[in-house]
């Protein structure tokens, strides 16, 4: 009889840990949704709604033999996984329950720039809004900004971004360009102010600026989803509620459960690529817990990253080398297309 494995979370870290789990273990892949989607593009789908059918499979066209649970987690314990009313036991438990967007705005104009589903409800507002604040001007904000002035030039977009320069993590080359680009393009960056409150459609910064905007994008206050950690596990979370993983990716005193993708305290970027890599690591520890073997540490090392800018631009950063211009943004669709590829029959 197979050992049981539970995955919490079916985005890339989840998905890729049950594709290379269902063939020697009994799967249960747990998902708030009933398929995949290609995060990294879901920014496309606000000017672009028919692009979300490139970018979303369900989870049963890739999955041969894993149960796909839809619904959320109320708990875990050290014996099972409770969604709804329904318990299920594991001998083995990842959790890949990633990040969610902090909402410290409501209302109808405010907008989690987070899934191609609620996006896509809104390329109609979008098209019949002059204006647009985006909250935020890391990678997430300066790529939404970039969609948005491609495809309709002369709305007035605004970026209000709480430090001193846009995408800051990144080399000065790549920082530079971004704020070229959208400048060249009569976007207004507003540096070193954060958004603190909203009455309607006038948003007010801590420095007392008020813009206004027919629609507004939150791109920033990502945390990680760790509810259904706070009962029974809520000891395996750090101060910033990301759970503590080993080198093995092992949860803070366990043997038999994992974490994977931005849910860790894995000190490393959050991106598509980081948390598939430590998805086939916790599943390569899985299968050598079983067959007896010396479990593989996840090492944690510098990824090439591509920024888009629209589709015909972008940037390309790997370390400190930085390139600029249509082949990033070529790159980009490229990447989707390959990705895409796994999650089809």
């Amino acid at each position: 009889m197979q050992k049981k494995v539970v995955i919490v979370g079916g985005g890339f870290a989840g998905s890729t840990a049950a594709r290379k789990l269902e063939n020697d273990f009994d799967v249960a892949l747990i998902d708030t949704k009933d398929y995949f989607e290609f995060t990294p593009s879901v920014l496309r789908t606000i000017v672009e709604p028919k692009h979300i059918k490139k970018i979303q499979s369900l989870h049963k066209d890739y999955l041969n033999r894993a149960i796909i649970v839809k619904g959320d987690v109320k708990g875990v314990n050290k014996k099972c996984v409770i969604v709804s009313k329904n318990k299920f036991p594991y001998d083995y438990l990842v959790i890949c329950s990633g990040s969610e967007y902090n909402l410290p705005m409501k209302g109808k104009s405010s907008v989690a720039a987070a899934r191609a589903s609620m996006l896509a409800k809104y390329a109609n507002k979008l098209k019949s809004s002059k204006s647009v604040l985006i909250i935020g001007g890391g990678l997430v904000g300066v790529e939404l900004a970039a969609e948005i002035i491609e495809k309709y030039p002369s709305k007035e977009v605004t970026i209000a971004h709480g430090n001193n320069e846009l995408i800051e993590r990144n080399p000065k080359k790549a920082r530079e360009y971004a704020k070229k680009f959208l400048e060249k393009r009569k976007v207004k960056i507003i540096f070193n102010e954060f958004i603190i409150r909203n009455k309607g459609n006038i948003y007010t910064t801590d420095k007392k600026t008020q813009i206004k905007a027919d629609l507004a994008f939150l791109c920033t206050g990502i945390k990680p989803n760790y509810r259904c950690m706070s009962k029974g596990f809520s000891y395996c979370l750090n101060e910033r509620k990301a759970i503590i993983v080993n080198e093995y990716l092992q949860v803070k005193g366990f043997s038999n459960v994992f974490a994977a993708g931005d849910i860790t305290d894995v000190n490393e970027e959050k991106t598509a690529q980081n948390a598939e890599m430590q998805a086939e690591i916790a599943a390569k520890n899985i299968i050598n817990t079983e067959k007896g073997k010396n479990l593989e540490k996840y090492l944690s090392k510098p990824r090439i990253m591509v920024i888009s800018l629209g589709k015909w631009d972008g940037i390309l950063v790997y370390k400190n080398f930085v390139l600029t211009g249509l082949i990033p943004g070529i790159l980009k669709t490229l990447i989707e297309w390959r990705e895409m590829i796994k999650y089809r029959k």
